[in-house]
């Protein structure tokens, strides 16, 4: 019989050992306990049956590089007299459970096609692992059930293991992000090392202490911490109209979403997946009746002009509004198109105390768009099949918030105001009223 020993993970890392699945990706900032979890799980298999596991890393020079030293500590910590620690490698003498250690790069490319057998691979510091390594380590790993194991703080937005694995996971792939504050025993040191650098810098915070990656470029368009403060703050009683902006998928992965906002606070958003342009029109048909919207801003690129023109047949041209990306802007003089002109009017809404549900993959739609200029010194956005290169998908969620900003819409009228909705400029508002408020975002 196994020895029973207790060994007690935390509940974040639970799933290491009782989900099912190909992939488990767990990555986030210092202090989130990855490596202990990681090598108390392991251990904790194990004991249960004799296993065949490979722990591995892009470079290792020497056993010194690798993860033995730490569950060779593990081990003594838990006093598990049934292993024995040699110098390369950890053995179980009772069920013959095997701990090997592998570097990925150069001369052990070849080597690890050897690893055939291999029940679990746990890949430590895996935001260093390059593309080539990658792909000859997943097909040698090939045993009915066996599990890829990927421990790592994000390095770049284009991490290879990131945007082939995380960025957009399959049904066989857990991701979960571990940070310090979800791990109970984080010590109060760390806690309170990580506080002062939120206070000192709010970028070198978010990096070390949220697992979050350094900027791609210096010359984001938005500002991640404004962006996370957004997601951090709760607007009670936004003011302003009801506005839906609704980015139609174009291909296979994308997704169509529909996002509300109503002034300084963003609602939330609806995504769906492989709908049929009938089928997407219905929704939004559904969603005007039901939500009252002042305006619902449509991306008719591609099959969105589908859309729009079912919408405009059903009547609902009074409230729909048809947007190509790619057309001229509405202050030409400044913007390249319409794409870039409605996002700088996101990045100003972002300098007010604006609301935002917090999302990791919409912080990671936002932040990664980079601005550039032509030759008429006019704004231009990095084309978007360049940032889905970089993050491993398409701005949906972004493009959606975006969409929402391209027109100023009046408040539905009080005070005398004429109670059709309509779009109006801030000269015509205050012309009409005398006094009035609008959305200037």
């Amino acid at each position: 019989m196994p020895k029973k020993v207790k060994i007690k993970l935390a509940r974040p890392f639970l799933p290491l050992i009782t989900e099912k699945k190909r992939i488990k990706f767990f990555y986030g900032g210092r202090g989130g306990g990855k490596s202990y979890a990681f090598a108390d799980a392991l251990l904790m298999l194990g004991l249960r049956q004799k296993l065949l596991i490979a722990c591995v890393r892009e470079i290792q020079e020497s056993i010194k590089d690798s993860v033995h030293r730490l569950l060779s500590e593990r081990i003594a910590f838990y006093d598990l007299k049934e292993f024995e620690v040699k110098e390369s490698e950890i053995i179980n003498r009772v069920n013959k459970t095997r701990f090997i250690f592998k570097g990925l790069r150069n001369q052990d490319a070849q080597k690890i096609k050897s690893m055939e057998g291999v029940d679990i691979v746990w890949i430590e510091e895996a935001q260093t692992i390059s593309k080539t390594s990658w792909e000859v380590l997943a097909p040698t790993i090939r045993k009915n059930g066996s599990e890829i194991w990927i421990s790592m703080n994000r390095l770049m937005e284009n991490d290879p293991l990131w945007v082939i694995l995380a960025a957009h996971p399959d049904e066989r792939t857990l991701v979960k992000k571990v940070n310090y504050d979800d791990n109970p025993f984080c010590s109060e040191e760390l806690k309170m090392q990580a506080l002062a650098c939120q206070e000192k810098d709010i970028e070198a915070y978010a990096h070390i202490w949220l697992g979050e990656p350094l900027s791609q470029a210096q010359n984001a368009l938005i500002d991640r911490n404004k962006i996370r403060a957004a997601m951090k703050r709760h607007v009670q009683n936004p003011s302003g109209p009801l506005v839906i902006g609704l980015d139609v998928a174009r291909f296979g992965d994308d997704a169509t979403v529909f996002c509300l906002r109503c002034g300084q606070k963003c609602l939330g958003f609806e995504v769906y997946r492989k709908k049929s342009v009938v089928e997407v029109a219905s929704l939004a048909m559904n969603m005007i009746e039901e939500k009252k919207p002042v305006r619902l801003f449509l991306d008719v690129g591609g099959v969105g002009g589908g859309v729009y023109d079912i919408l405009k047949a059903g009547g609902f041209s009074r409230v729909v509004r048809g947007i190509n990306f790619g057309q001229r802007a509405l202050s030409d003089e400044r913007y390249a198109n319409r794409r870039a002109e409605m996002w700088d009017k996101m990045r100003d809404w972002f300098d007010h105390e604006v609301d935002l549900k917090e999302d990791e993959k919409l912080f990671d739609e936002l932040a990664a768009a980079c601005k550039k200029y032509d030759f008429k010194g006019r704004l231009i956005l990095e084309e978007k099949e360049e940032i889905k290169k970089r993050i491993g998908r398409s701005t949906d969620m972004a493009d959606a918030l975006a969409l929402t900003f391209a027109e100023n819409v009046a408040i539905p009228q009080e005070k005398g105001l004429k109670s059709e909705n309509k779009t109006v400029t801030i000269e015509e508002m205050f012309e009409e009223s005398g006094a009035g408020v609008f959305d200037a975002w």
